[in-house]
């Protein structure tokens, strides 16, 4: 249909190369990426260990920058930002659920939560409000007065995936986010980022499991630094 409108391009990488120089040897650890994920995608780069993975989602969520190429964000490009405005835009554009779930084992669940909206300076009523509302689209509404050590390894992914939702992101990137979870903790885990995905949340997954990479639309297979093939999900 002529008057359909196209999808909205959220991220693209053009001709993306990292080299990593230690010692006086070149690393490259990727080589002339060419990426594009429109709004409301679920993408899953697969691939296995060393193949460049992490270093394609720590540029993605401004955590490292490109050597060469051009990475461009909501129709922004990226290089060129200040570390400062790096900083902001991670705080409040992307959301990140780690493999290690990177809770701080001295606050509780709620305050773990809403640390990173206390330091956008929002009000403590919208970020009580934001708070709950993560912590029931997790299911650990219940749990938010204790601290991460009285949770098992899935209920703390959850509070992880809870803390990425508070923030209202542009897109979640997840690193690997079954790396430390049983089987069924993991199918979980896997389970609740498709709701959110039905419910329109943007989400990159980096991980090595083809059955979970199987969840998303499409994946991206990256081997030596390059992308050597995508593929899109069976449909039902």
């Amino acid at each position: 249909m002529e008057n359909q409108a196209l999808p909205q391009s959220l991220l693209k990488l053009d001709n993306v190369t990292k080299v990593f120089l230690t010692d006086e040897v070149e690393t490259h650890a990727l080589s002339g990426i060419h990426l594009e994920i429109t709004k409301g995608e679920y993408v899953a780069i697969a691939g296995p260990s060393g193949c460049g993975k992490s270093t394609l989602l720590s540029i993605l969520g401004l955590l490292d920058t490109p050597t060469d190429g051009t990475y461009t964000l909501n129709g922004r490009p990226v290089q060129g930002l200040t570390p400062a405005d790096r900083a902001r835009i991670r705080n409040r554009e992307i959301g990140f659920i780690f493999q290690s779930f990177n809770l701080i084992g001295d606050l509780t669940v709620y305050e773990n939560v809403e640390l990173p909206l206390t330091y956008r300076g929002m009000p403590a009523a919208e970020r009580k409000a934001r708070v709950e509302e993560s912590l029931e689209k997790v299911g650990m509404g219940h749990r938010a007065k204790h601290v991460p050590s009285q949770l098992s390894g899935g209920q703390q992914q959850r509070v992880a995936v809870a803390r990425a939702l508070a923030g209202n992101p542009a897109v979640l990137l997840a690193d690997e986010p079954t790396g430390n979870l049983d089987s069924k903790n993991g199918d979980a885990v896997m389970d609740l980022l498709q709701s959110l995905h039905r419910t329109g949340s943007t989400i990159i997954m980096v991980t090595h499991d083809a059955r979970f990479a199987r969840h998303a639309d499409r994946t991206v297979h990256l081997f030596d630094g390059q992308v050597v093939e995508e593929s899109a999900a069976p449909k039902d």
